[in-house]
């Protein structure tokens, strides 16, 4: 077994949550390219939906989307933490700049840009195992 074989053992679950039909498909296909499973959401509702029913490792959140936003999304799962054990929240965002103020009061940390690199989900998915 090689490195990356060992390094990356444990499959994560990941939540893939966009409004747009192509960046949702890219992102849920890098993630199970890199031997993890990826449920996807097509906005905030669908989300926390999924959120209720399924344990996930990792979301992949968009922030602006119709019908609930990121945002409404991490003020959702600070009230109801019982279904978000363990969940690392990372906002996905070509807008994210622009949100510091708003990141940093819904205290999320871990942001990548849209478009992100492969490379960028590798370190992800390497700090979160």
């Amino acid at each position: 077994m090689d490195e990356k074989t060992t390094e990356s053992s444990r499959q994560l679950r990941f939540l893939v949550v966009d409004d747009t039909d192509d960046i949702r498909e890219v992102m849920a296909r890098m993630v199970e390219r890199q031997g993890h499973s990826a449920d996807q959401a097509i906005d905030g509702v669908e989300a926390v939906e999924a959120l209720q029913r399924t344990s996930y490792d990792l979301m992949l959140l968009d922030l602006s989307m119709p019908r609930m936003t990121g945002e409404e999304v991490v003020r959702w799962i600070h009230q109801h933490p019982e279904h978000a054990t363990g969940l690392r929240v990372v906002v996905v965002s070509a807008w994210a700049g622009d949100k510091r103020p708003l990141l940093q009061e819904l205290g999320i940390t871990d942001v990548l840009p849209k478009p992100f690199r492969r490379q960028q989900l590798e370190q992800l998915i390497a700090e979160t195992i």
